[in-house]
């Protein structure tokens, strides 16, 4: 039995879960624990964040792309979440790691920026940890955690002058996948893909907060409904796209963002980096986008680049003509 330790208010948590629900891995939900659970766990990983993924084996691992990659290891079947042909696996792969790395700025950005999503979301996190706690105890914790958080957004982008840039992302995401739940299923067949649950992960936050939840009622009705489906998918079957056939609009319109908006953000960020500089800005879509630099997003810059090169002749044949006009192929390539 798998043992999956997380949050309800975690994109990431939420992504995981819901691998485990559709690949049938026999798994047990832990939500809202405790120092001493969560300190056994932190205390054998790198980094105390969440989810963590206890295996039966007693080993610990947590950071979901590599949980995924992991299951995929221990437990190939007909169920995986990774596309069969090599191109297909190479874009959702991409497409997950924008999910996590650019997508979740969203989430941050509207759960902290206006005071009625601080308050409700500031108590909700609270909620789960010390329910049965007491109501004053549950909303000092509450405001104590709202404070935190929204002192850390300037540090990861969310600003008043990137939110016009962040809002007008989520929306074009909404308007990308709202028709793709009604007319193909998923990212690459009828079927989800590793791509798929990056972006419920992150929508699925989306979805529940105040705010852009009545963005998203308005404006991607269908969504909404399919993340919640996708939540518990273990009785979805499927098939993958046809590998000759076009990628999906929705493939096509988010591989285009991430030459306008994510590949120039990691860019920038991979240059700040090494320059030794704490600070970036990078036009996108027109407008100034400044943060702090982070080492991680070096780091997944340089795997999507590796898993670019590593790809066969037959597999960059029939992607490059796609990358190049997504903007795509020469940030991948290196150059």
């Amino acid at each position: 039995m798998y043992r999956l330790y997380g949050g309800l208010g975690s994109p990431y948590s939420l992504k995981m879960r819901a691998v485990l629900r559709y690949r049938r891995i026999p798994h047990i939900w832990l939500a809202g624990n405790g120092p001493d659970v969560m300190g056994r766990l932190f205390s054998q990983l790198k980094a105390p964040v969440i989810p963590v993924l206890e295996f039966p084996d007693g080993t610990v691992m947590n950071d979901s792309t590599p949980l995924i990659r992991e299951l995929e290891r221990r437990l190939p079947g007909e169920r995986t979440v990774v596309p069969e042909d090599e191109a297909q696996a190479f874009l959702a792969w991409l497409l997950e790691d924008m999910a996590d790395e650019w997508g979740t700025k969203a989430m941050f950005h509207y759960r902290w920026f206006r005071e009625r999503d601080q308050l409700m979301l500031g108590r909700w996190l609270a909620f789960d940890r010390l329910a049965g706690a007491g109501r004053q105890a549950i909303e000092q914790a509450g405001e104590a955690f709202r404070e935190r958080q929204v002192g850390r957004m300037a540090l990861v982008g969310c600003t008043p002058a990137n939110a016009p840039l962040i809002e007008a992302t989520a929306k074009k995401v909404f308007d990308l996948l709202d028709p793709m739940a009604t007319d193909e299923g998923y990212l690459f067949g009828s079927r989800p893909s590793v791509a798929d649950f990056g972006w419920y992960g992150q929508l699925s936050q989306l979805a529940s907060d105040p705010t852009p939840h009545e963005v998203m009622a308005e404006r991607a009705p269908f969504l909404m409904r399919w993340l919640a489906n996708l939540d518990d998918a273990s009785g979805v079957d499927g098939r993958w796209r046809d590998p000759p056939a076009d990628p999906s609009a929705a493939v096509i319109g988010l591989l285009k963002m991430a030459g306008e908006i994510y590949l120039p953000f990691l860019l920038a960020n991979a240059a700040a980096a090494q320059a030794g500089e704490e600070t970036f800005t990078v036009e996108l879509w027109g407008q100034p986008y400044s943060q702090g630099t982070f080492r991680y997003q070096v780091k997944c810059l340089a795997e999507l680049r590796a898993a670019y090169a590593g790809l066969s002749a037959a597999a960059r044949k029939s992607l490059d003509p796609l990358l190049e006009d997504a903007g795509l192929r020469a940030a991948l390539a290196g150059g």
